[in-house]
């Protein structure tokens, strides 16, 4: 359920930020709870006398994770002198890294780069993988630095700060705890608590929370886990409010954007100049551009730029800190297709009282079977009075949709569907295991997400595990070869036309299947230059078993005719949603990108992202056009993605909530380059302070 790339920087937590400074020897056991009290792995850090820190970590988790053995030693000032890891990724690529410095020179390499530097001074290497100690080598680096920021390398500094302290108990011992935010590895900020080490004066990792998902603490200590939640959530929601208040722009009054050449969803055409009237928060009109306005309170001059309606993401498990990501990239609307249930109620409630950077959000309700390889995201239930009570929840809390996953019963699928009919809800998900995607969809099924749930349809047997990473190999080994031609995929096509079956194919995060380690990803390509150096590091990281060159070939071949696929289907009068289970914002941007490859025009893939988004979510009274009396969710984009889709990421303006997000300064708050350099400034008239 959760993204490739989530998964990835759960782990990468350790490796961006592998124990303490060694004293004697001595072992840690931590133990890593996914969803609550659910054991999916741990992590052994034996700390050698021999000044050798080695750990051992497993995680394992909707049947895909990690496996690593980590050793490392640590020079006087607290960084990596020596540091070797080797295993097996997320998605089961190789994992093989080895840094060394020998005073001021440094090398390195991994299976998707190599270097060397010299370096003066303390500068703190970045692996590419990595267990989650690197927090601790991160936070003894920063012991005597007073705060100071980190210089890394190969590029970038770390800053650190202390949110929170918190004394824990355990059997009448009681230990104090800290909370520290890293900054500089990535897009957002790495939380993680630490406590001092067995001497006193070093630091040493204590648990890692990912709040709604995953805790990882040391073991003995495992009664603290809520408490540790609490005051992170609390700390974090104060970064956020903070956040929020510093880049959304209200828009009181009257305002009126001038000079925009408006994007026409319902016929996909571009109209004249025109000027938009926006009134708390909604469009009041639509008016060739240079009628007269009475008492603009604020005006923005579009500048003959395209003004499309907001975006949708069809396919996102939304996180507190992806708003920025999301709204920078224009897009206003994410529907989340499986999340924690409490944790997003309170996404939900912050972005009601104006309290968080997010785009809208429209929830689908999950609903995953009892398994070893269970998703422990919604509910996750055994018969079908368990289903039945998980739906009447998600109904009465307002969810449009219900999102089946991989381990739901099949016996239990027709009845399921029809209770969520009959509750209001649409239906769709993953093809459960040992199901074909034909069976779901004559169960009911009203869309299918992702297109490797497709194409399983012809490579799987009755007793195909898909829960497993079959899922993944089977489409990525045998698409290559199947004739879309041929009789039973022409049936297939029909069949999902005559249901009306709605497709929401990711294909943007299935570049994995094709990517092999130090090449740049594709998706990432036409933007990597504007992101921090340790990020774009990442994006050579390719996590997909892909062992020769005649391997590499057949999944490039796969992964293209996946391309070839959906554009039938969209040409077969299939409705395609665009949704991307992966980065914000810049993975749709190349979701748009591929379906003109799969043979759309611009302007169709335009009113993909926007008018289907609206019909699918239900929310087309309010959103998805650019039309009097609909909510204000507008963006300006320069150039014109109706002729080039790719000018799509260059957005200068987005209008949403009632307020103005300038995606220059959420970018820069980000440590990312923005793509537009001259942004429409905001007029206000004498009665309006800036």
């Amino acid at each position: 359920m959760y993204s490739i790339v989530s998964l990835l920087r759960v782990f990468s937590v350790g490796a961006l930020l592998a124990a303490g400074t060694v004293r004697a020897a001595d072992t840690t056991r931590y133990v890593i709870y996914v969803h609550g009290d659910v054991q999916a792995g741990e992590e052994v850090v034996e700390r050698g006398d021999d000044g050798w820190t080695r750990v051992h970590s497993v995680f394992k988790d909707n049947g895909r994770g990690p496996e690593l053995s980590e050793q490392f030693r640590l020079a006087e000032d607290g960084t990596y002198a020596n540091y070797d890891v080797k295993g097996t990724s997320t998605m089961g690529g190789i994992v093989d890294e080895h840094f060394e410095r020998v005073g001021d020179q440094a090398r390195w390499h991994s299976t998707s780069e190599s270097g060397a530097a010299t370096v003066s001074g303390t500068a703190l290497y970045v692996p590419m993988n990595g267990t989650f100690q690197g927090a601790s080598v991160a936070a003894n680096a920063f012991a005597s630095r007073q705060d100071r920021p980190l210089a890394l390398f190969p590029g970038g500094t770390l800053s650190q700060r202390i949110l929170d302290r918190v004394d824990v108990t355990h059997n009448g011992v009681t230990r104090h705890v800290s909370l520290l935010a890293f900054s500089g590895t990535d897009l957002t900020p790495q939380f993680v608590w630490v406590a001092p080490g067995t001497s006193g004066d070093d630091a040493r990792l204590f648990a890692f929370v990912e709040p709604g998902y995953m805790t990882l603490i040391e073991e003995g200590w495992e009664t603290n886990r809520d408490l540790l939640h609490a005051h992170q959530m609390a700390a974090e929601t104060t970064l956020l409010k903070d956040l929020a208040g510093q880049l959304r722009r209200p828009l009181p009054g009257l305002t009126v954007i001038r000079n925009a050449r408006v994007f026409d969803s319902d016929t996909a055409t571009l109209a004249a100049a025109s000027d938009v009237y926006v009134l708390r928060g909604r469009i009041t009109a639509v008016r060739p551009t240079g009628s007269p306005a009475e008492g603009a309170d604020n005006t923005i001059d579009a500048g003959g730029r395209v003004m499309l309606p907001g975006l949708f993401d069809m396919h996102a498990h939304v996180g507190r800190w992806d708003g920025g990501l999301h709204l920078a990239a224009g897009v206003t609307t994410v529907r989340d297709m499986g999340n924690d249930n409490a944790s997003l109620q309170r996404m939900l409630d912050d972005l009601s009282a104006g309290d968080l950077l997010s785009p809208q959000i429209v929830p689908a309700g999950f609903l995953e079977g009892e398994s070893p390889f269970s998703a422990r995201q919604g509910f996750v239930v055994s018969d079908l009075d368990g289903a039945k009570h998980a739906i009447d929840w998600y109904a009465e809390h307002g969810y449009p949709q219900l999102k089946i996953y991989n381990s739901f019963p099949p016996p239990l699928v027709r009845e399921t569907v029809a209770y969520a009919h009959s509750r209001g809800m649409r239906v769709s998900g993953h093809v459960p295991a040992f199901m074909r995607a034909q069976d779901v969809v004559e169960q009911g099924f009203d869309e299918v997400q992702h297109v490797n749930q497709l194409l399983l349809n012809f490579f799987v047997t009755p007793t195909t595990d898909t829960r497993t990473l079959e899922r993944f190999r089977l489409p990525a080994q045998m698409t290559a070869d199947l004739d879309f031609d041929s009789q039973p995929v022409q049936d297939f096509i029909a069949f999902l036309k005559t249901r009306g079956t709605v497709v929401d194919p990711t294909l943007a995060t299935f570049n994995f299947i094709q990517q092999r380690d130090g090449e740049l990803s594709s998706v990432y390509a036409p933007i990597a230059g504007h992101l921090p150096i340790n990020v774009q590091r990442t994006m050579r990281t390719g996590g997909f078993d892909i062992p020769d060159d005649a391997t590499a070939k057949r999944y490039a071949a796969s992964y293209a005719k996946m391309i070839d696929f959906v554009g039938r289907l969209h040409r077969a009068g299939i409705p395609i949603v665009a949704g991307t289970d992966d980065l914000p914002g810049f993975t749709l941007q190349r979701e748009l990108e591929l379906y003109v490859r799969a043979g759309m025009t611009p302007a169709e893939v335009l009113q993909i992202a926007t008018r289907s988004g609206a019909l699918y979510t239900r929310t087309s009274n309010d959103r998805g056009s650019i039309v009097p009396g609909k909510l204000a969710d507008l963006i300006l984009v320069d150039g014109d993605p109706t002729v080039d889709i790719s000018a799509i990421r260059n957005v200068a303006c987005v209008i949403t909530q009632g307020v103005a997000i300038s995606p220059g300064e959420v970018y820069r708050a980000l440590g990312i380059e923005p793509f537009v350099t001259d942004e429409p400034g905001i007029v206000r008239s004498s009665a309006q302070p800036e």
